[in-house]
């Protein structure tokens, strides 16, 4: 970890913002990008405008080839590189950023290793292998991961992409800020996913030579969020070392940004927003029920940060950047299912009943005459108070709302039935 102590000790060496942005070929990188990325849609989103208070539009990233923005990075590093990248492409990530070089990999026709921690998502090393690539779960965080990446690089003359600390990756995830230039009238203000930077540092770049008056907002998760909400009042402290399995938003789960993002972002983010993880669960929610859209984590805080109310009314257009789609089947069903629940349409109703033949079917008869739809039922003999030839009956149940939830519970307890309701 001493080379990452060496690179958070010499930030106040980092090139100036001028030097910075005038190196980076936002057009060199549209050509690359436009041979295996698409023009993903920016979708009007009714809900988040009324919450809002102005027009909201979400750009669906989520849906770009490889699931996330890093797509766009990984081609323009690659063409970049040139016949450099025929010794193969290293990569360390979470999961968004490995899927991407390993595609780009795969479409130039070189070889691929990647370092992902131990406790990455199985949905993405999945992800990362069915492309071809060598996976190695190695480290227990993406800074760890990154190391023992730098070290393979440096062993086999292979070329380590970096996830965000390079320009030409900025440059790559820069085109998606032209993309909001051309599709959005009257784009008042960007909303962004925060983590290394790489993706507001590309989107500002964008925006502050076309469109400097645009505002750009960048959103953090609270359980990995190293910046200050203003960049200038002091100096950014890590944080510590984020496992990718301590937040639902793995993909920014990093100390802090990079070396030369921060000396960009300290010149183009307008303020910093901190989302937390139910905020975020919300969010992703939100997304899959009213418009359609799987998002991870780290691609919903965005729309966390308006949902919380955190944004004030702007006159225009408001973009939230919805980053990657690349989430655990299992996670986004058990995020709908706690959400059923809270809003009174999933509810587990706990009775006793006499242990004797028929009784279990007049209540679930009842149960259906009230029109609640019988999820799953358990028998319970152990570890509850039952008296002599009486067993406990567990049901969960889907309903429409909490008034039928009430229309339940009244009609059970009409009938005799002593129930709890959770």
């Amino acid at each position: 970890m001493d080379a990452l102590r060496d690179r958070e000790d010499a930030d106040d060496d980092a090139p100036g913002f001028a030097e910075l942005s005038g190196r980076v070929d936002l057009d060199a990188a549209a050509r690359a990008v436009a041979r295996g990325a698409v023009a993903t849609p920016a979708i009007a989103s009714p809900d988040l405008s009324e919450l809002a208070g102005g027009p909201v539009v979400l750009k669906a990233e989520s849906l770009q080839v490889s699931g996330s923005f890093k797509l766009r990075g990984a081609l323009a590093k690659l063409a970049a590189l040139g016949p450099d990248a025929r010794a193969g492409l290293i990569a360390a990530s979470a999961g968004n950023h490995a899927r991407a070089v390993a595609q780009a990999a795969r479409i130039a026709g070189v070889g691929c290793e990647v370092f992902m921690p131990r406790d990455a998502p199985v949905s993405k090393v999945a992800d990362v292998q069915r492309l071809g690539a060598s996976v190695s779960l190695s480290g227990g965080s993406v800074e760890e991961s990154l190391e023992l990446a730098r070290a393979r690089a440096a062993e086999t003359g292979a070329e380590l992409i970096h996830p965000f600390d390079d320009l030409d990756v900025i440059a790559g995830q820069g085109t998606l800020g032209l993309e909001l230039l051309r599709d959005v009238p009257e784009l008042a203000r960007v909303v962004v996913p925060v983590g290394g930077g790489g993706l507001a540092s590309g989107i500002g770049i964008a925006l502050r030579r076309e469109r400097p008056d645009v505002q750009l907002v960048g959103v953090q998760a609270s359980a990995c969020a190293p910046l200050p909400p203003a960049l200038q009042d002091r100096d950014i402290e890590s944080v510590p070392e984020v496992p990718a399995a301590a937040t639902i938003a793995d993909g920014i789960a990093l100390k802090r940004p990079g070396k030369l993002t921060l000396a960009l972002l300290r010149e183009l983010l307008g303020a910093v927003e901190t989302v937390s993880e139910e905020e975020i669960a919300d969010a992703m929610v939100l997304l899959a029920e009213r418009a359609k859209l799987v998002a991870e984590g780290a691609g919903a805080v965005s729309v966390a940060a308006l949902l919380g109310g955190r944004l004030a009314p702007i006159t225009g257009t408001t973009v939230a950047i919805v980053s990657g789609g690349n989430v655990d089947s299992g996670l986004l069903a058990s995020l709908l299912r706690r959400h059923e629940t809270a809003v009174g349409r999933r509810v587990r109703v706990f009775t006793r009943l006499p242990d004797r033949p028929g009784v279990l079917a007049d209540l679930l008869k009842l149960v259906a005459g009230t029109r609640a739809n019988l999820l799953s039922l358990e028998h319970l003999r152990e570890a509850v108070p039952l008296n002599v030839r009486e067993t406990g009956v567990e049901l969960t149940l889907e309903t429409r709302g909490p008034e039928h939830a009430e229309q339940l519970r009244a009609a059970l307890e009409a009938a005799g039935y002593e129930v709890t309701f959770e």
